[in-house]
């Protein structure tokens, strides 16, 4: 059996649910960590600049939880998942107006995307965020299985 074979079986079943929740927790931790350095970095000059930080734990918590329970997978981990993809969305948002900012703004492109705000770090964030709202609706092994 390939290994697409597997991972196609592994949602029919059910079996990825779990993991993908449990890759959530572990995304939000890393995410919140590199986030923390970054703006840490920057000076925390906005006090926005703590949401992600303070999401990458309630991302955690729900990760382990809906992998642990379905009633979490169903209600915790989905809210705390859009949260998670809305900031970074919002940070998104918040980065491409910070690089406009920086002197010369997006007619000096090339030198504000590498030396401003990362670009596409809030995306990756949303990534997270993404992947545990398909966890929460992917179909959850049942324990008979």
């Amino acid at each position: 059996m390939g290994i697409i074979e597997l991972a196609l079986r592994n949602v029919r079943t059910g079996r990825f649910q779990r993991a993908l929740a449990l890759a959530t927790a572990a995304g939000s931790l890393v995410t919140a960590a590199e986030i923390y350095l970054e703006h840490d970095r920057a000076g925390f000059g906005n006090r926005v600049m703590w949401w992600p930080v303070w999401l990458g734990p309630v991302g955690a918590a729900a990760g382990v939880g809906g992998a642990l329970s379905p009633r979490a997978a169903r209600t915790l981990l989905p809210v705390a998942s859009a949260a998670i993809t809305a900031n970074g969305l919002q940070g998104t948002y918040l980065h491409v107006r910070g690089i406009a900012e920086k002197p010369g703004g997006w007619s000096m492109a090339r030198y504000n995307v590498e030396m401003g705000p990362p670009l596409f770090a809030p995306l990756l964030m949303s990534m997270v965020g993404g992947m545990g709202l398909v966890a929460a609706v992917l179909r959850r092994e049942s324990r008979d299985a």
